[in-house]
């Protein structure tokens, strides 16, 4: 991304009800989905400016590593998290084979610079057997507007496109569903009825009122992809894929 991309990542990630219902999504479905078997390993693979690092290294994990093709990024998350962020490519990851017993991604097989099928082998390759990946990506291909040209997105999902995917890269599809319902007609009206506001992306601070409605509604969506449900539409969309024990 853009350094002023990167600028308004690390001061608003902490802060934006968005960041925060992707991450407690995440880390929710790596719970339920998970292993308890010690010692858990864990790799944010693109952790961006750290958010979500600094929640995983919060938690009971042996091992945190986040890893991210931008040395900016990882200079960031290094800061904000204290664990070890490596430069590198989710496209060839510089990790042993079984490395890790978990791997978050975040809204990055969606990336220009990212082949997200080799990507998804490589994750396949770095996961112990009996692992598992948790993906959080950008729902719906029409729903391409300035706000992904802003963060060099290129690709957006469907579940049942995503799961195909994920068959293919040999993965156990454990858990998929869209999520960010509540206020995706608001999404569709933003970015693809209103003019439009030129290269930025929607990171930003939104008002008080904004920023409780999305709390609320992403909270409540939540209780609902604990209690198992799948949505039938929203704006993103989680994953939850096992390597198999055999592997």
């Amino acid at each position: 991304m853009d350094p002023a991309e990167y600028d308004k990542l690390d001061r608003l990630e902490d802060r934006m009800w968005w960041f925060a219902a992707t991450h407690a999504n995440l880390i929710m479905l790596a719970h339920r989905f998970g292993t308890s078997a010690a010692p858990r390993r864990i790799l944010d693979a693109g952790c961006g400016t750290g958010g979500l690092l600094a929640k995983l290294a919060a938690g009971e994990a042996s091992m945190v590593i986040g890893l991210d093709a931008d040395e900016s990024a990882c200079a960031r998350t290094r800061a904000k998290s204290a664990r070890p962020v490596c430069r590198g490519s989710v496209n060839a990851l510089p990790f042993r084979d079984a490395a890790f017993s978990t791997i978050f991604s975040a809204d990055v097989l969606c990336h220009r610079d990212v082949d997200d099928r080799q990507a998804l082998q490589q994750f396949r390759r770095c996961l112990a057997p009996g692992g598992i990946l948790v993906l959080n990506l950008p729902a719906y291909r029409w729903m391409l507007s300035d706000h992904d040209a802003a963060v060099y997105n290129i690709r957006r999902y469907t579940r049942r496109g995503t799961a195909q995917m994920l068959r293919e890269a040999g993965f156990r599809v454990l858990y998929a569903s869209y999520w960010n319902v509540v206020l995706f007609p608001l999404m569709v009206i933003a970015r693809k009825m209103l003019p439009s506001r030129g290269a930025t992306s929607d990171v930003r601070a939104y008002s008080a009122p904004m920023e409780a409605l999305g709390r609320a509604a992403t909270a409540l969506e939540r209780f609902f992809l604990q209690a198992g449900w799948h949505f039938p539409f929203g704006g993103s969309l989680v994953a939850v894929a096992g390597k198999p024990a055999e592997s």
